[in-house]
């Protein structure tokens, strides 16, 4: 491949309003296109607007799909398990013609366990449920037989099937991503193990790329996201400042979720939870000690869980695509194309676009 892909990653946390919530995503996105950004993903969150605010993420995307022309847009993740398998697949299928190719589909199991049940089931089912949905939703795209009469997929997606990123915060999770051919995705942050709370991030992430590469069927392109919280700004005092309330804010919830991060400064805050900011040079001196990042195909930046006014992230953006991003291995794709092709693109003629 010729260089990593530039991601724009977002939660959808301005606090405004759901319509303008929607409003000032799609201009983020719209505007990290502008800026050569190769892929956008959307979280999936349901009932709790403080931890996302997206509950329907391909309608929205294909609201997106509708503004753009050239950056991918992805899920990141759906819930599947919360999901009815069949539906999706119908639903991705068409967003894939309308977006003209450049959907890619981020699945996971996790989410609030408060919010399973109102979909009939307790957090404790979701592993099962999902290697359930996950399956019904492969044999959908791969055109098989669905129920009795020869019911197949309307659109036919089989190519769908190759688009598939698999969310885990385990080495279990990676190895099984890998086996089937999956992308696998990374977290911004993770959990540290009880005995190991100072732990970095990339000793966690390590060993689930290792399995993930180990698993691989020979002749399958690895495609592995690294998801980032990185905020650049021109004054580093500023960037500081705006992340003091949503960090503190983070530091609530985690603890009132039982997960109490050590110390209460605000360096404290910006270590427990894998925080990149500062001024371009900083964001990116603190990127490049993370031996992870340099082994993914992805990068993702999100500005969760400092969560800045929009106008920030606007020029967060600017200053990670002009600054930070071309340290870390990243080219805009125009100057790529004649390396490598996207091999997760379907060809199709002028005659089949929309």
């Amino acid at each position: 491949m010729g260089g990593k892909r530039l991601g724009f990653f977002t939660r959808l946390l301005d606090e405004v309003n759901p319509r303008q919530r929607y409003r000032l995503a799609t201009e983020q996105i719209a505007h990290a296109e502008t800026l050569g950004f190769d892929t956008a993903w959307v979280a999936q969150h349901h009932f709790h607007e403080a931890e996302g605010g997206l509950p329907a993420p391909l309608v929205f995307l294909a609201h997106v799909a509708a503004l753009t022309r050239r950056i991918r847009l992805g899920t990141g993740v759906i819930t599947l398990p919360m999901e009815l398998a069949l539906r999706v697949a119908e639903d991705t299928a068409v967003l894939d013609l309308l977006a003209d190719g450049r959907l890619e589909i981020g699945l996971g199991s996790g989410g609030t366990p408060s919010s399973f049940p109102p979909f009939g089931l307790q957090s404790s089912e979701r592993g099962a449920a999902f290697g359930a949905n996950l399956a019904i939703l492969l044999a959908a795209w791969r055109g098989e037989e669905i129920g009795a009469g020869g019911n197949r997929l309307y659109p036919a997606a089989p190519h769908l099937a190759g688009r598939v990123w698999q969310a885990t915060f385990s080495v279990d999770g990676g190895a099984r991503a890998g086996a089937a051919g999956d992308g696998l995705m990374l977290s911004r942050t993770q959990p540290r193990p009880e005995h190991t709370p100072d732990m970095p991030l990339d000793a966690i992430q390590n060993p689930i790329i290792d399995a993930y590469l180990d698993a691989l069927p020979d002749g399958v392109a690895p495609r592995i996201l690294g998801s980032r919280t990185a905020f650049a700004a021109d004054d580093g005092d500023l960037a500081r400042r705006l992340a003091e309330k949503g960090l503190r804010r983070q530091a609530e919830n985690a603890r009132a979720a039982g997960q109490s991060p050590r110390g209460d400064r605000l360096d404290d805050l910006i270590a427990a939870f894998d925080v990149h900011l500062g001024t371009p040079d900083r964001v990116l001196a603190t990127l490049r000690q993370d031996t992870a990042l340099a082994r993914v195909t992805d990068l993702a930046f999100q500005v969760h869980s400092i969560d800045p006014p929009h106008a920030d992230i606007l020029r967060s953006l600017e200053l990670i695509a002009q600054e930070v991003a071309p340290g870390l291995g990243w080219t805009p794709s125009a100057q790529r194309s004649a390396e490598a092709p996207d091999y997760r693109t379907p060809t199709c003629s002028s005659q089949e676009r929309l």
